[in-house]
């Protein structure tokens, strides 16, 4: 097999000095949830009625035993969710506006070998797209190609943006890790937030699924955050794709990542994600077998007993009697109306999809379910000017 030289990849990428990965690393290199026992879970709930919880603490949430605590776990999230969110859950939905992708990451549908149709929108598809969208009522979009710079360039994605911000009061992005100036570029444009997912903390791990291509370069994404922070970002999404590896330790070292981010710039907003892996095209066997929804609420509940004022965001991979029993409970933000193929919300779509969605309900449906639950749903809470 012919050796890759993964460094033609890196040539464009220019990373700020940070000492970031250091804290991550060493905080999760100390982690062992093996340690912990119903006792230590007992004593961390508690303690979570009446001051905050330690990195510690939240580790302890996501040992095995604290299993058998959810339903505690629960009553304890939803007064946190009710005190800072109220009963309202902010709705936006996703726009792929490209699919290309120069990385070979084992379990995306959107890698550089799958056979798939390929597609970006031209500057009408987008706006087209955009006034769709908007005739929803939605005022929150979240912009997302492929990771192929040669294919969706800063420029282009810029363009996107300033489309967008004739339709919608908040524009957050989900694109390939950029440079700093790209990312003022960007803000400037117009975007106001940014969610890079590290997949897994575990740098092995991340070295075996992601074969060749720019996103193999495990440093220069986990400080992607801090590059968009120094560049004018107001907000900041993490996560990681729960079942890839260790999803205890993964979890953990997001929510380090979130905590050290946070005491740097304390001025950030920070939001979570839960993606698990799914199946797609031409890989119907790519399932979260050892992360089941038991575990996926544990790890949500955490979050929020540890970072009660951050959103939690759940989104269409999870079905949609789970999207309704955790909204309000944990998660504040939902997405709705959503097509994760290439364009898909004005006409036919234009490029396959990265991944096969569970809950595919309209706006209107995902709005006439909050208000069942005594929920509010919220298009906006951002004036733009």
């Amino acid at each position: 097999m012919k050796k890759i030289n993964h460094e033609l990849f890196y040539k464009e990428q220019r990373d700020i000095e940070s000492s970031m990965q250091d804290l991550v690393l060493n905080d999760l290199a100390n982690y062992d949830y093996s340690k912990y026992t119903k006792d230590d879970v007992k004593r961390v709930l508690e303690k979570s009625d009446f001051q905050n919880l330690s990195l510690e603490d939240f580790g302890v949430l996501l040992c095995k035993d604290a299993e058998d605590f959810l339903e505690l776990m629960a009553q304890k999230a939803k007064e946190k969710t009710k005190a800072n969110f109220g009963n309202s859950i902010e709705l936006f939905t996703p726009l792929y506006i490209a699919n290309y992708c120069e990385n070979e990451c084992t379990y995306c549908g959107f890698k550089a070998t799958n056979k798939i149709k390929r597609a970006n929108l031209t500057k009408d598809e987008i706006e087209k797209e955009m006034i769709k969208i908007s005739q929803s009522g939605l005022k929150e979009i979240l912009l997302l190609t492929g990771e192929a710079r040669r294919k969706t360039s800063v420029e282009y994605i810029a363009s996107a943006i300033q489309i967008a911000k004739k339709y919608f009061s908040t524009i957050a992005l989900e694109v390939y890790p950029i440079n700093l100036d790209e990312y003022e570029y960007l803000h400037q444009s117009g975007a106001d937030f940014v969610a890079v997912y590290q997949e897994t903390y575990d740098k092995a791990k991340y070295e075996d699924v992601h074969l060749w291509g720019s996103k193999r370069n495990f440093f220069y994404r986990l400080n992607a955050q801090e590059r968009a922070i120094k560049a004018g970002f107001r907000g900041v999404a993490f996560g990681t794709l729960l079942g890839l590896s260790d999803f205890r330790k993964d979890a953990f070292a997001t929510a380090s990542h979130a905590k050290h981010i946070l005491q740097k710039y304390p001025q950030t907003q920070i939001s979570f994600s839960v993606p698990r892996l799914r199946p797609y095209i031409n890989n119907k066997d790519n399932n979260s077998n050892d992360v089941f929804e038991k575990q996926l609420l544990q790890v949500m509940l955490a979050y929020r007993l540890f970072m009660p004022f951050a959103t939690i965001t759940i989104s269409t991979r999870e079905s949609g009697r789970f999207r309704d029993n955790v909204a309000g409970l944990v998660a504040n933000k939902m997405s709705a109306g959503v097509s994760v193929a290439v364009g898909g919300h004005d006409d036919e779509k234009k490029g396959d999809e990265q991944f096969e969605i569970s809950d595919e309900r309209s706006v209107d449906e995902i709005c006439s379910m909050l208000k069942n639950r005594n929920l509010q749903a919220v298009f906006t809470n951002h004036i733009r000017v």
